[in-house]
C-alpha cells in the first residue's frame, strides 16, 4: 500500500487511515465488497458498501494517477531536464490533465511546424526573439541564418507558438477562465431533421459552462451527435490574449512584440484553444454522466427494493393488439398454472369473449390479483380490467412497467426457463412475477434496460454497466437468497460465488433439497467462497434455524453463547418471550461477557429478534386499484395517490393511474429549495400529490405535493 495514495484517500473521503488501511487489506485478501461491509464491521468500523467501494475505486485511481507520476517524472530525468521543482510540482498534481500539462514541454513530439522549424535551425533566433531585444532590428536578427526575413520569422513564430502552447500554467489558467466565464452555446444545424422537436429548446440555447445542468450536456451531447445541433464554447479570446500578452511580453519598446504578439495569436487558436475546448467538453460530459449513473444507480436500488406481495395468486397481463394480449396465470410462488390469450383490441375486437376468459380463469385458478404491463395496449387493457374487477369482488389489478420484459423475454435465459412459450407468453409471466418477487425477476434482466434512467444509452456504458452491477449486487446480499429456490440470475450476484459454483448448486439442488449451510461445504465450495458467499444464503425449513438468518456460521458459536447466557432455546426463536428477552439485552454487557466485538453481538442479536428479515417489507406496496381514472376525471388542485417510477434530475415520474406518468418538476416538490429530487422522493414510493396542470391535447399532466 501506497502512504501517499492512502493520505490522498483520508484528505479524499474524510474516512480514518486505520479504516482505509483495513479496509485495502481485505480487499486484497479476495474479500467482497458485501461481505466486508456485512462481517468485518469490527475491522472498518462499519463502513458500508458505498464507502468501501469508494474507497477501491479512488484508490485505483490515485494509484494509476501516482504511476503516471513517476512515469513522466522518469522520462523526463532520462533527458537530464529535471529538477526539484519540476518533480515537487508534478507530486502535487491532482488530476491527470495537469500531470500532462507539466509533461507536454518535455514529450517526444510527432511532426509539428514548431519541430520542422528547429530542424532548419531557427530555435536560436526564437530564443532571441523572446528576449525581447530593443537594438538592431528585425532583417539583422534574421540575417545569421540564411533564410528570407519572412521565412525566418514564420518559422520562428511557430517555435515561440509551441512553446506558449506547452506552458503549464497558461493552460490552466486559460482552462479555468473558460470554464468559469465561459459558455456553452448550441444551435440547430440548418436543414436538420428534428420531426418531434425534442431538441427544440436547445436550437438557440446559451448557458454558463460552470452552471450547465448536467441532464442538458447529454440532450445537447445527443444532439450534436445526431446531427441536429451544432455546439460551441463562447468567451471572450480578446481577455485571454490580454492575459498572455501581459505574462509573455517583457518590453513593449522591443521591435519584436508584434511578432510575438502573432504568436500568441497563432499558438491560441491553433494549439491550445481546441485541445482545451475539447478538455472542457470531455470534463463537462464526464460530469454529466456520474451525475446521471447515480440518479440511475439510486433508481436501481430503490426498483430493486420494492416489496414483494405474498400470497397473492397472480394474473400476469401483456396487453397488445394485433396479436392479442398474452396471459400467465401464477400461483403464490410464481409457478406457471395456465398460459392462454385473448384478442379484446383492433382488429378482433372481441371483448366480450375476452371478458369471459378472464372471469373463467380468474375462477379456476382462483387468482386475485392482475398484473397489467403499462406498455401498447395498456390503457385499453386496464379498461377492460377494472370491469372484471367491479364484477368480481376480491379481485384487484395493479399497473407494471414492464422496461426490459421483452428484452428478457428474448433473451437465452429465457429460452432455457421457458423452451415451449413464446416471447410475449415469457412476458407475462416476467409481468406477474414481478408483483410477486421484483427482484429474482429484475435480476435477470439487465439493469440498463429497465428503463429508470436518464440518458443510460449515452453516458460511459463501461462505467453504468459496473456501478449498476455493484447496485445489484449490493441489494440481492442486503435481502438474502432463499438458496433452494434461487435462479443462476440472482445467483451469480451473490458474493464470492463463480459460475462454475453455481452450477455445482444448480445440479446439486436438481437432485437433493440442501437442509444445511454445511451441506454447501460438501457440494465442493472452496473454505474462500465459502467464507465470502455463506452468510447471504438462506436455508428455509432446514435443520439448523440459524441457516435461516444473516448470522455467519463462524459467529455460530457467538450466537450459541448469547443464547445460552439468555437462557433461550433457538427452537422458540418466534416466540414473543424470545423476542422480550432479546430486546431487553445489554449489547455491551453480552459483549465484554462473549470477549466479542459490539458489532457481531449487535447484528446477531438484530438477526435472531427478526430471522430471515427481508428489508423490503418495510417498503410502501404497490397500489392496488378496481377502477380506472381517466385524464378527463381530473381537476386542478385534486389529491391523488401515485407511485414514483422515475427520478430525473430535473423531477420525477408518478403513475396516477393514466397511460402516461404525471411531471413532477422539482420546483413542486417542497416549499423550499430542493438540489436533488432523490432528496425528496425515491422510484417506487407511494405519495399524495396534487393535479397542477392539465393539457387534454398533450394527454399531460403535470403533478405538484404543495397543495393548493
Amino acid at each position: 500500500m501506497n502512504d501517499i495514495v492512502i493520505s490522498q484517500l483520508v484528505k479524499d473521503l474524510n474516512i480514518t487511515e486505520k479504516q482505509i488501511i483495513a479496509t485495502l487489506k481485505l480487499l486484497s485478501e479476495g474479500a467482497t465488497i458485501p461481505f466486508i461491509a456485512r462481517y468485518r464491521k469490527e475491522a472498518t468500523n462499519a463502513l458500508d458498501e458505498n464507502q468501501i467501494k469508494s474507497i477501491s475505486d479512488l484508490y485505483n485511481y490515485h494509484k494509476n494517477l501516482l504511476e503516471r507520476k513517476e512515469a513522466v517524472i522518469r522520462l523526463i530525468e532520462e533527458k537530464g531536464l529535471l529538477t526539484e521543482e519540476l518533480k515537487n510540482n508534478i507530486l502535487k498534481c491532482q488530476k491527470l490533465t495537469e500531470v500532462e500539462d507539466l509533461y507536454r514541454p518535455y514529450k517526444e513530439k510527432k511532426k509539428t511546424k514548431a519541430s520542422e522549424a528547429i530542424k532548419m535551425g531557427l530555435e536560436p533566433l526564437a530564443k532571441k526573439i523572446m528576449s525581447f531585444p530593443i537594438e538592431g532590428s528585425i532583417e539583422q536578427l534574421c540575417k545569421p541564418y540564411g533564410f528570407d526575413t519572412d521565412i525566418a520569422i514564420e518559422n520562428a513564430k511557430y517555435i515561440i507558438s509551441e512553446w506558449i502552447s506547452d506552458n503549464a500554467y497558461y493552460r490552466k489558467h486559460i482552462r479555468s477562465f473558460i470554464f468559469n466565464k465561459g459558455y456553452i452555446i448550441s444551435k440547430k444545424k440548418k436543414n436538420a431533421l428534428d420531426e418531434n422537436k425534442l431538441y427544440e429548446i436547445y436550437y438557440d440555447f446559451k448557458d454558463l459552462i460552470k452552471y450547465m445542468k448536467s441532464y442538458r450536456t447529454l440532450a445537447i451531447n445527443r444532439g450534436e451527435k445526431q446531427g441536429i445541433l451544432s455546439v460551441d464554447l463562447d468567451y471572450n479570446k480578446d481577455e485571454i490574449i490580454l492575459f498572455l500578452e501581459n505574462k509573455i511580453i517583457k518590453n513593449n519598446k522591443s521591435f519584436v512584440v508584434d511578432i510575438v504578439k502573432d504568436a500568441i495569436k497563432d499558438s491560441l487558436k491553433r494549439l491550445i484553444l481546441p485541445s482545451i475546448e475539447r478538455e472542457i467538453r470531455s470534463e463537462m460530459t464526464e460530469y454529466a454522466d456520474d451525475k446521471a449513473i447515480d440518479i440511475f444507480k439510486t433508481n436501481l436500488e430503490n426498483l430493486l427494493l420494492t416489496r414483494p406481495l405474498k400470497g397473492y395468486r397472480v394474473l400476469g397481463f401483456d396487453p397488445a393488439y394485433r396479436t392479442g394480449c398474452k396471459l400467465a396465470c401464477l400461483d403464490e410462488n410464481g409457478n406457471v398454472l395456465h398460459i392462454d390469450v385473448i384478442y379484446p383490441h383492433e382488429p378482433k375486437n372481441d371483448k366480450t369473449g375476452a371478458i369471459k376468459k378472464l372471469k373463467e380463469l380468474i375462477t379456476k385458478y382462483k387468482l386475485n390479483l392482475i398484473a397489467i404491463g403499462n406498455g401498447t395496449a395498456s390503457r385499453e387493457s386496464e379498461e377492460l380490467v377494472a370491469s372484471v374487477c367491479q364484477e368480481l369482488k376480491g379481485v384487484y389489478y395493479t399497473i407494471i412497467s414492464e422496461a426490459g420484459a421483452s428484452v428478457y423475454s428474448a433473451s437465452k435465459l429465457a429460452q432455457k426457463e421457458f423452451p415451449t412459450y413464446e416471447v410475449q407468453e415469457r412476458s407475462a409471466v416476467s409481468i406477474g412475477r414481478r408483483v410477486q418477487d421484483p427482484l429474482s425477476e429484475l435480476v435477470k434482466i439487465d439493469p440498463k434496460s429497465i428503463g429508470i434512467g436518464e440518458y443510460q444509452h449515452d453516458v460511459n456504458q463501461k462505467k453504468l454497466g459496473d456501478n449498476l452491477d455493484f447496485v445489484v449486487s449490493k441489494i440481492v446480499n442486503e435481502v438474502g437468497v432463499n438458496v433452494n429456490t434461487a435462479s443462476e440470475s440472482i445467483l451469480k450476484y451473490i458474493s464470492g460465488l463463480t459460475t462454475s459454483v453455481i452450477n455445482k448448486i444448480m445440479k446439486y439442488k436438481e437432485k437433493t433439497y440442501i437442509k444445511s449451510r454445511e451441506d454447501l461445504k460438501r457440494i465442493g465450495l472452496s473454505d474462500k467462497v465459502y467464507e465470502q458467499s455463506v452468510g447471504f444464503l438462506r436455508i428455509n425449513d432446514g435443520l439448523n434455524p440459524l441457516d435461516n438468518t444473516g448470522i455467519h456460521p463462524e459467529s455460530y458459536n457467538i450466537a450459541n453463547k448469547i443464547l445460552e447466557n439468555l437462557n433461550l432455546n433457538i427452537e422458540n426463536i418466534n416466540s414473543k418471550d424470545f423476542k422480550k428477552i432479546l430486546k431487553e439485552a445489554n449489547i455491551d454487557k453480552l459483549s465484554e461477557q462473549l470477549s466479542a466485538d459490539k458489532y457481531t453481538v449487535e447484528d446477531i442479536v438484530k438477526e435472531l429478534l427478526n430471522p430471515g428479515l427481508d428489508p423490503r417489507t418495510e417498503v410502501d406496496p404497490p397500489i392496488l386499484k378496481s377502477d380506472i381514472l381517466t385524464i378527463e376525471d381530473l381537476k386542478i388542485g385534486m389529491e391523488l395517490k401515485g407511485t414514483v417510477r422515475n427520478v430525473a434530475s430535473f423531477g420525477a415520474f408518478v403513475d396516477i393511474g393514466l397511460h402516461d406518468d404525471g411531471l413532477l418538476h422539482i420546483s413542486k416538490m417542497s416549499d423550499k429549495f430542493v438540489k436533488d429530487p432523490n432528496d425528496v422522493v425515491s422510484v417506487g414510493d407511494i405519495i399524495t400529490c396534487y393535479v397542477d396542470d392539465i393539457s387534454l391535447e398533450k394527454h399531460k399532466v403535470s403533478l405538484s405535493m404543495l397543495k393548493k
